[in-house]
């Protein structure tokens, strides 16, 4: 069964805080979801693999550690998962970006595929698939599929708020995919939304409700 992750780090709670709060602005909401998505990535890459290499200080030559391979892809689901790509290619501005198109029907609450481009190589790389809300999962779920369509073996999920359906639903459809979480919420609605969440990712980062 894949683990979950729960990065309750104080200034992640913190910003997440904010971005709860309903009189948050759309600026405001951008820049803290960019900024937490960074402050997770330092716990998602936590264990990436370094080798040693020969570098030359000011004062004499060294062995040092630095970052293997380098091999990373960040992945959002659009249209809510772009803003969390900047924060991540902070951190690992060599990772290479693929997208992933899916869309919720409003009256079956399930996920409808529309665009899907991801790099030639991506099978070769530790893949983050990306998206602020893991709601019923089914975004998820097919987005994994979806990668592991193109040889991916080597995945992580990263959202900003869970609710317990949602990693239920991941776990049990990819159990080798650990989920990194900012905050596990208490449900879903009647309406397939997260309680007490932080309403539409979407339409809180681009403007649009």
């Amino acid at each position: 069964m894949s683990t979950l992750h729960i990065v309750d780090h104080p200034l992640v709670t913190h910003k997440l805080s904010i971005m709860r709060n309903k009189k948050t602005g759309s600026k405001d909401f951008r820049e803290l979801l960019d900024e937490i998505a960074m402050l997770m990535g330092y716990e998602l890459t936590r264990d990436l693999p370094l080798e040693e290499v020969s570098i030359e200080t000011p004062l004499c030559k060294m062995k040092a550690k630095m970052v293997a391979g380098r091999k990373l892809a960040i992945v959002p689901i659009l249209r809510a998962g772009l803003g969390m790509v900047d924060g991540l290619r902070r951190l690992v501005p060599v990772a290479k970006v693929g997208h992933i198109g899916l869309y919720r029907d409003p009256a079956t609450h399930k996920p409808v595929e529309y665009y899907c481009k991801l790099p030639t190589d991506v099978q070769e790389r530790l893949v983050i698939l990306v998206d602020p809300m893991l709601a019923t999962g089914g975004s998820a779920v097919d987005a994994l599929t979806k990668l592991k369509e193109h040889g991916c073996t080597n995945i992580r999920f990263m959202c900003l708020v869970a609710a317990p359906e949602g990693v239920k639903a991941v776990q049990e459809a990819h159990p080798d995919v650990d989920i990194y979480t900012a905050a596990l919420d208490e449900k879903l609605n009647d309406h397939a939304y997260i309680v007490p969440g932080l309403g539409d990712a979407g339409d809180r980062i681009f403007g649009t409700l």
